[in-house]
């Protein structure tokens, strides 16, 4: 049996911010001197934690959960100010660069037609091959970094086709003696990469040391599943089910439910779990690893594929033709408490939750979610009601990423359900809705509460940050500059202290 973890869960709150949301000139959040305001801003509000989403280098549709890399870091996330102080910018440079015009929404295509034009112009000047902190980092991240630098060059030589299109099938097939003269063209284009991790991950562990002086932990995101056009299954695509010309097999998602008639098709390839056993997941090892030195707090996004998943034939053009597979269950997460440390799991546990994925969470003593909106429907049995948690081993919010903002959604009700809900938060006015469920989750017994950054703004859905299933219009809203001090952060620190917080 899996030894269930006993690392504690203090009471407390956190905020759910992007990086890619937080203010500043240049487009899109960096790593900056916004991200330490925002840490100060979380400090102020008497909060303990920041949630981020993934913060790796993103592909089409610019979903963080479909990224390059289940290693990497985000290149765009690279505070250029950082770099001028560096001396290895010129701020004319930073300033010329085409970031878009609206500063409400990143604007993807400029940060992709400008980043990487300035970024190399700081690769050019810089001095960080052959020091010390250059050759800890390398060695570090020794198990990712070559095939992910690799690849990244490859795909710009390439036109950014996902990697399965590229022209030269020894490139496509992971051959040795391709991937040798691969290096040597292409060492310029390597060392731009690594440049680029390296700068992303001295940034990020000034940032995560800053957070954490200040009392406030970071809690990260990883999804079960990588991207299909990702260096992981690239590099390793015998963990994966690919046939021998590396194309899928079966791929993930979900089944028909009220949700969505057809089921999702995420396109994410599946593991061959027999495979990972035999090599005693050290994929999974190492990226375990990798992220407990990322966040305080790692987020298993779709925790209940590890118990059981739905496999969908990738010749099936919608989720009707798949069906459910059996995961490793202990056997990975026993992996997991092995190899992150002093780091603690949440659980995203949403969805289908069968008694197995219920008696492996209590094994392992994982927190998992409980999503406000979706028990204000009206039925007072519903599971995600304050009155209903069993017990304070909980994370619970207003809504995620993936949902309404408190604002829309309340603006989309029937009045048979706002008159509901303010009966079940003894209220008399709808208006007052908002700021009393956000109070009423701070009063309830779930050890820890998140609250998006757009709730505590009061922004409609034109701030949501994603609409499950769709591509475009996605991952894209950003505060302004100040925003955050319309927030009246007394009342939330005195919130905290009310409710041991």
């Amino acid at each position: 049996m899996t030894k269930k973890k006993e690392k504690e869960w203090k009471r407390g709150a956190g905020i759910l911010m992007p990086v890619f949301s937080l203010p500043s000139k240049y487009g899109i959040g960096t790593l900056g001197k916004a991200a330490y305001d925002f840490v100060d801003f979380v400090h102020g509000m008497g909060h303990s934690y920041w949630q981020v989403l993934p913060v790796g280098p993103t592909s089409y549709g610019d979903s963080p959960y479909q990224s390059y890399s289940a290693f990497a870091g985000n290149p765009y996330f690279i505070d250029l100010e950082l770099l001028i102080e560096e001396g290895l910018l010129l701020r004319e440079e930073a300033d010329a660069g085409y970031w878009g015009t609206e500063p409400r929404y990143v604007d993807y295509g400029a940060q992709y037609g400008s980043r990487y034009v300035v970024l190399r112009k700081a690769f050019a000047r810089s001095r960080h091959e052959g020091t010390p902190e250059f050759a800890a980092f390398c060695k570090e991240t020794a198990y990712w970094l070559d095939d992910y630098c690799l690849f990244m060059a490859i795909k710009e030589s390439q036109g950014y086709k996902c990697w399965q299109e590229w022209d030269d099938k020894n490139l496509k097939c992971h051959k040795p003696k391709a991937l040798a003269a691969a290096k040597e063209a292409m060492a310029e284009e390597i060392a731009f990469q690594k440049f680029m991790q390296f700068q992303f991950f001295r940034q990020w562990h000034a940032l995560k040391a800053y957070a954490n002086e200040q009392g406030v932990e970071i809690i990260g995101d990883i999804p079960l599943y990588v991207s299909m056009d990702s260096a992981d299954a690239w590099a390793h695509s015998e963990l994966f089910e690919l046939d021998i010309l590396r194309n899928a097999e079966n791929i993930a998602g979900v089944p028909p439910d009220i949700f969505s008639a057809d089921g999702q098709r995420w396109g994410n390839p599946l593991y061959r779990w027999d495979v990972m056993e035999a090599k005693n997941f050290r994929w999974w090892r190492e990226r375990m690893k990798a992220n407990a030195a990322l966040y305080d707090v790692i987020r298993i996004d779709h925790f209940i594929g590890i118990v059981n998943y739905w496999s969908i034939p990738a010749k099936c053009r919608t989720a009707k033709g798949g069906k459910w597979r059996k995961g490793p269950g202990e056997k990975l997460t026993k992996v997991i408490n092995e190899s992150v440390g002093g780091a603690k799991i949440i659980a995203e546990d949403l969805g289908i939750l069968t008694e197995p994925v219920k008696a492996l969470m209590r094994q392992c003593g994982y927190p998992g979610m409980k999503i406000l909106e979706f028990g204000v429907a009206g039925d007072s049995s519903n599971g995600y009601l304050m009155h209903n948690y069993q017990s304070p081993n909980c994370i619970a919010y207003i809504g995620t990423h993936d949902n309404e903002t408190l604002a829309g959604f309340l603006k989309n009700r029937q009045s048979w359900e706002i008159d509901w809900m303010k009966g079940y938060f003894g209220i008399l006015k709808a208006e007052e809705l908002h700021d009393q469920m956000i109070r009423k989750l701070y009063e309830s017994i779930a050890n820890v509460v998140i609250i998006q950054m757009q709730d505590f703004l009061h922004q409609d859905n034109s701030a949501r940050i994603n609409h499950p299933a769709t591509v475009g219009t996605n991952w894209q809203w950003r505060m302004k500059p100040g925003e955050e001090k319309t927030v009246d952060a007394d009342y939330y620190r005195w919130l905290c202290r009310m409710f041991s917080r």
